[in-house]
């Protein structure tokens, strides 16, 4: 069975190499990720460049993906690096402390504006959430707190407020300069982390575009607020990552599959993409294996109808970066096989279209899933067609036929799309379903005398312009 839900990586010292990288992409890498939060720009540029050399040598498509590190807040450092804080203990934050004045009774922080943001009795949560404060008073900068739950506090350890409200703008000085980095590396997917509203996916796209970048939009949603604002910001966005990390320390963890879920559901609705990212299989940093609520976790997010699941620290600093792909691979496969993913549906069968490119792709998945269709060829430039396809549940192969490397790697990450370089032939155009058996058959995706569905558009070189579609007999050239 080919896997349908696309599985992206971080690359890190543990997958620097081409020879592991390859091993990756043969495993079940479909897009790679940078993650800006870490390493500097020379080292993201070997790292991209390593991974075009690899991936060409695997004869792959693999799209890259630029996260930028975004408004982490954090606290600054302390004279010992750390401190042990005891429940009871009382605890102060201060942006106006010196960055490595941290001690016992305080520490600074990495936002100017914190002590306006808050108010007595909210709830600060550090290092993930393993440390908890209460807020007792504000006097100027310097917030006052008691230690509820303690632990050790180290340099550098990110802050949440619970329910979220933290006013740090989504894109830092350091953002906007790898927003270029992204625009030169030619990254296929540009990530804004801790978007708040639609207005911090607009402002990115305008920066990235401005830069050169030709890439599609990654919105993480990691604060309460954008959950509050999710169906404005999927509206302006191309991509929704579920980053579950922050969002589970800002909304509570008790809520945060249903959280998930919802999101899914909502950019899929609105026929956009969606990544769940974060602890997928956390365990196998260590291990060679996933622990059974990892394969659980990785499974319901595919029957959920995620396009693609992600791996962090597994890929990037883990022991086990083929396995952990691997084995998330495998996951994803069985997950598939659930009737809730498989076999037809009636999704927008009430709905009216308004692009012809959008009608013609829900005819075509119609069709396909209530006939004995092996395979659907999409004769595409950028990829639009096969994104209105691929929200139609279905276990129908979709090939997207197009001689753009961009488009490519773009459609390396839709749920069920398979990327096919191929130029059409325009001095003999009666040759071009000909042309296309032939690919076809030459990679085995299909037999003699199957039927395969194909869309194209009048016009070549068009993007959006899909208008056509037909039914055909494959054939072998005589």
């Amino acid at each position: 069975m080919r896997r349908r839900t696309k599985i992206v990586a971080t690359l890190g010292p543990a997958s620097d190499d081409a020879d592991t990288l390859c091993k990756m992409i043969y495993a079940g890498l479909d897009v790679a990720r940078l993650n800006f939060s870490h390493g500097d720009a020379d080292d993201h540029r070997e790292r991209a460049a390593v991974l075009r050399e690899a991936a060409k040598t695997c004869g792959r498509d693999v799209g890259l993906l630029g996260d930028l590190q975004g408004p982490k807040i954090r606290v600054q450092r302390f004279e010992n690096h750390s401190v042990v804080l005891a429940d009871g203990d009382s605890f102060y934050l201060d942006s106006t402390l010196g960055l490595m004045d941290g001690n016992q009774d305080g520490v600074g922080v990495a936002l100017d504006t914190l002590h306006e943001d808050l108010k007595v009795d909210d709830v600060l949560l550090l290092n993930d959430g393993m440390i908890t404060l209460t807020v007792d008073r504000i006097e100027g900068t310097r917030i006052h707190t008691t230690v509820v739950n303690g632990g050790i506090l180290s340099d550098h350890k990110g802050i949440n407020l619970k329910g979220g409200g933290l006013s740090a703008a989504a894109l830092t000085d350091v953002d906007k300069e790898n927003i270029k980095l992204a625009a030169e590396l030619g990254a296929d997917f540009l990530a804004v982390s801790f978007v708040r509203s639609a207005k911090d996916v607009r402002e990115a796209r305008e920066l990235f575009q401005a830069a050169g970048g030709r890439g599609l939009i990654v919105a993480k949603i990691e604060r309460a607020e954008a959950v509050d604002d999710i169906d404005s910001i999927i509206a302006a966005t191309d991509i929704i990552m579920v980053a579950r990390g922050d969002l589970g320390v800002e909304m509570g963890y008790a809520e945060l599959t249903g959280i998930q879920k919802r999101l899914i559901r909502k950019t899929r609705k609105q026929h956009k993409i969606v990544i769940t990212a974060t602890q997928m299989m956390e365990s196998m940093i260590q291990n060679p294996i996933p622990t059974r609520a990892e394969v659980s976790d990785v499974a319901n997010a595919v029957i959920d109808g995620t396009d693609a699941v992600m791996l962090s620290g597994e890929t990037a600093v883990g022991k086990y970066p083929i396995e952990a792909i691997s084995a998330m691979a495998e996951v994803c496969v069985g997950a598939e096989k659930f009737p809730l993913v498989a076999g037809t549906t009636t999704h927008r069968m009430n709905d009216r279209f308004e692009q012809v490119d959008e009608a013609i792709a829900m005819a075509t998945m119609y069709t396909a899933n209530h006939m004995s269709v092996k395979a659907i060829i999409a004769l595409t430039e950028s990829g639009a067609t096969t994104r209105w396809m691929s929200r139609i549940r279905s276990d129908i192969p979709i090939y997207a036929f197009t001689p753009h490397e961009a488009t490519n790697r773009r459609v390396a990450l839709y749920r069920g799309v398979y990327p096919i370089s191929f130029v059409e032939n325009t001095e003999n155009p009666r040759r071009l379903y000909q042309d296309i058996f032939n690919t076809l058959l030459h990679y085995e995706l299909v037999d003699v005398d199957d039927l395969v569905i194909f869309t194209k558009g009048d016009t070549g070189g068009l993007s959006g312009g899909t208008n056509a579609m037909k039914v055909l007999t494959v054939k072998r050239e005589t």
